[in-house]
């Protein structure tokens, strides 16, 4: 098999597998070599450089595709949602208001709380996903702050 790199008239390039350069040829003749863009079948190769392996070079590793990115979770969002998402914004904004900002202290504050070394009042700040297990573990009453889409700027 051999690949062509390939020009139609209007100037779209593409690539096309023919079994030889004879039948690249006779299928071009009878028309039907056509451009994926425009259709168009006045279609010439275009200039190829070739891969030649050479023996006195060990091959060079080639380097992987970079992998597809995983599909993103997305949605159409209806009136009722929007309001949804609209009492959520308001929760989140209650609590920063209303709450102490720790930082990240969040972990060592949220114990000193629960184990009444500190007044019981409301924070909020930042803990790692491993702080987090052990406040869960411990028994420590906290939740994520909801973010939507839109607040991460």
């Amino acid at each position: 098999m051999i690949r062509y790199a390939l020009h139609c008239e209007k100037g779209h390039d593409f690539e096309s597998w023919f079994p030889s350069s004879d039948s690249y040829e006779a299928q071009r003749e009878q028309g039907f070599v056509a451009c994926p863009v425009c259709g168009a079948t006045r279609v010439d190769k275009a200039l190829m450089a070739p891969q030649v392996a050479r023996k006195d070079r060990r091959a060079a590793a080639e380097p992987a595709p970079p992998a597809a990115a995983p599909p993103a979770p997305v949605a159409m969002v209806s009136p009722a949602e929007q309001e949804l998402r609209a009492k959520i914004r308001e929760l989140r904004e209650h609590l920063v208001k209303n709450a102490d900002p720790v930082g990240e202290r969040f972990a060592e504050e949220a114990r000193k709380i629960h184990y009444g070394e500190a007044e019981h009042r409301s924070i909020y700040g930042q803990a790692s996903p491993e702080e987090a297990r052990e406040l869960a573990e411990e028994g420590i009453e906290f939740h994520a702050l909801p973010v939507l889409p839109d607040d991460r700027n």
